[in-house]
């Protein structure tokens, strides 16, 4: 007897790539983000196209090939040869964000093309990491000379002055009195996927809340929840804007949750408030 199973809608398969931490893989479950925009976006073909690009680069290298010589391919292979780089021109348009674009492109943000250049590096089985870091996301390489930290939307190697100056520029408060020097190992400590991927989620919650396109805004709201249960602001968020789609139940539903979990907080009043002008209109 044969039996025909549903397909998982798109939620429910990234909900399933993120239940723990171990072993979480970042690449599929970053993949699956271009469903809500396409959703017959088939995901393997993803990972085999990022699969065919891992082959083409193992070729490039020869036997014993130290990490030194493996980092230097990586980088001429990713951003000279395949061309990736940062999208300049249309920063904020949401296909930045979606893999099946940034392959199809080469052009994307620095978080999105720093997952594509972390998979291929992991590949080639160089310690590397991505870094939350002020500003925008990067990548670093620990080798045995030291760490190397790259700007994944340009390719550069980053030197201390160039990550000290990155950090003035975004947190002036933080510039070193004379003398003293910023600790930088303090910004460049690995993230984890669950991290990666909510900095990328959080691209297209502000792209959307920008543009005020609460339905899309939703479905990311629905992704970084499924990621980040106990993120009661994003639970927030979400009712707000189901707020002005419309979907009261639903929206009365998040706000009061907010409510009850997410404690004394400064906007308590407004989202109390808001609540009730809600369950009036429903009323």
């Amino acid at each position: 007897m044969k039996f025909d199973f549903p397909a998982p809608t798109p939620l429910a398969y990234f909900s399933s790539l993120v239940q723990r931490d171990e072993g979480l893989p970042l690449l599929e479950a970053a993949a699956t983000l271009g469903q809500d925009d396409q959703p017959g976006l088939d995901v393997q073909q993803v990972l085999h196209d990022v699969d065919q690009l891992a082959a083409r680069l193992h070729r490039r290298l020869g036997d014993g090939a130290d990490a030194v010589e493996r980092l230097r391919v990586l980088n001429q292979f990713f951003f000279g040869d395949l061309g990736f780089a940062g999208n300049v021109n249309d920063y904020h348009n949401p296909d930045n964000s979606f893999l099946h674009r940034v392959l199809h492109t080469r052009h994307g943000i620095p978080v999105s093309l720093a997952v594509l250049w972390l998979e291929l590096a992991q590949g080639l089985e160089l310690r590397a990491s991505g870094v939350g870091f002020p500003g925008h996301f990067l990548v670093q390489v620990n080798l045995s000379e030291g760490r190397v930290v790259i700007d994944p939307f340009t390719g550069q190697s980053l030197g201390r002055s160039e990550l000290r100056e990155r950090i003035e520029e975004f947190h002036p408060e933080l510039a070193p009195a004379p003398g003293s020097d910023l600790p930088l190992a303090l910004y460049l400590r690995p993230a984890a996927p669950r991290q990666i991927l909510a900095r990328m989620l959080r691209n297209l919650q502000d792209i959307h809340r920008t543009q005020e396109d609460w339905r899309r805004f939703v479905q990311v709201q629905d992704r970084l929840i499924t990621l980040l249960p106990d993120a009661w602001d994003e639970v927030r968020d979400r009712g707000l804007a189901l707020a002005e789609l419309g979907a009261l139940d639903r929206a009365c539903a998040d706000l009061a949750l907010y409510l009850s979990q997410a404690g004394d907080t400064q906007d308590r009043s407004q989202v109390a408030e808001r609540l009730t002008e809600l369950g009036r209109l429903m009323s």
